[in-house]
């Protein structure tokens, strides 16, 4: 029932949505050129406590999807993305008589996504919401709904990555009522991971219900979608597109623990870090950084309700693959395992887990590490401290 719900909810959402879709363009405003490193927005709903969180840097691990878009629904992009550079590299060299006024809109349009691709990469943010806005005048202008589609989920994870939660809301949602007004169907993952991103949207704006929901809608539609998979005929289904759902589901699984954490759900948000760090391993190996990670977050939940050596069991196994591995973050890991020591209450070791890391960290030139650790050794000091004291008042 909640699923069914969520999705009336959200179509209807996007029903609502449809009619400002084409003045999309004049109301987001102007993105921010800050280069500061921001999070994303699941991550400001972490625990508030620096007990809580676990240092470890998110990274992705669904393959990487640039327009938020998957592979089948990004080879009929891209297919026309090519097909049209291709054209416009001819036409340089052709007659521009030649040249139809429909294929040099076409051509224009390539060259701006392309331009704000290219800003997107050198971080000119400002530059590259201009060239957006003009690609996706462009493509309602040309009617061209593969790029309409493809320009919002570009807008939408720039608004995304820079926080600008409200503006991606509104694109991602104008991209999927593109995609579902087209035939793509529901359970599409597509359609989840921008669902996915909406869920962690509303996570941020504690909106508790909505995010929920989302984050059930997407969960449950792809463990419907990966049982119905095994009924297929093995010549019918990629091990690409197999793989990719498996792994939508893990980031599934990932996003909602760390939703859960946030809210202080421990329990199930370890039994979601289990399942995603399983999938994890299953698909892309245990020292793939996202295991590494995942055996971080689930060793610093397990810290959380008391269960110190389970968690330092977890810590300890992914410190040994990544320096198995020559991993460049064994700085935020060894930190990890310090703070699991010190709330056992072992702060010598802690003491010179903390030293080490903090060495590693200032070699790398990590200064977000450098200061979680300063502030973990004060926490430290301070809680050797308050030991002395209570033993001397004994």
């Amino acid at each position: 029932m909640a699923l069914r719900s969520y999705c009336r909810q959200l179509v209807s959402q996007i029903a609502r949505l449809k009619h400002c879709v084409n003045d999309c363009t004049i109301n987001v405003p102007a993105l921010s050129l800050s280069r500061a490193r921001m999070k994303m927005p699941h991550q400001s709903a972490g625990l508030q406590s620096s007990r809580c969180q676990s240092s470890w840097r998110r990274r992705s691990w669904y393959p990487p999807v640039v327009a938020c878009i998957n592979e089948k629904h990004r080879t009929r992009t891209a297919g026309w993305a090519l097909a049209a550079w291709g054209a416009m590299a001819f036409s340089l060299f052709g007659s521009s008589d030649e040249r139809t006024e429909e294929q040099k809109l076409e051509d224009e349009l390539i060259l701006l996504l392309k331009k704000a691709k290219y800003s997107m990469m050198i971080g000119e943010l400002d530059a590259a919401n201009v060239f957006l806005h003009k690609a996706v005048r462009l493509a309602h202008q040309t009617h061209n709904n593969d790029a309409i589609i493809y320009t919002y989920s570009l807008m939408a994870n720039l608004a995304f990555v820079q926080g600008q939660l409200d503006n991606a809301e509104k694109l991602f949602k104008a991209a999927m009522s593109y995609m579902l007004s087209g035939g793509t169907p529901q359970d599409d993952n597509a359609v989840i991971e921008m669902s996915l991103k909406l869920a962690s949207i509303y996570a941020t704006q504690n909106k508790n219900e909505l995010a929920e929901h989302g984050f059930q809608f997407c969960t449950e539609s792809l463990e419907a979608k990966i049982e119905k998979h095994k009924d297929l005929p093995l010549e019918s289904l990629s091990d690409e597109e197999r793989k990719d759902t498996r792994l939508l589901l893990g980031l599934s699984l990932d996003a909602r623990a760390r939703y859960l954490a946030a809210n202080r759900h421990f329990t199930r948000a370890c039994r979601d870090y289990r399942h995603a760090m399983q999938i994890c391993q299953e698909e892309q190996g245990e020292s793939h950084p996202q295991s590494l990670v995942l055996m971080s977050d689930l060793a610093t939940v397990l810290d959380l309700q008391g269960k110190h050596d389970e968690a330092l069991a977890h810590v300890k196994r992914a410190i040994e693959l990544a320096q198995a591995s020559g991993h460049p973050d064994q700085h935020v890991l060894l930190g990890n395992m310090a703070g699991i020591l010190m709330h056992k209450g072992e702060f010598e070791e802690a003491g010179k887990l903390y030293q080490e890391a903090l060495v590693l960290a200032q070699a790398a030139g990590d200064a977000e590490a450098v200061e979680q650790l300063q502030e973990g050794l004060k926490e430290l000091a301070n809680r050797k401290s308050e030991k002395m004291t209570d033993e001397q008042e004994i």
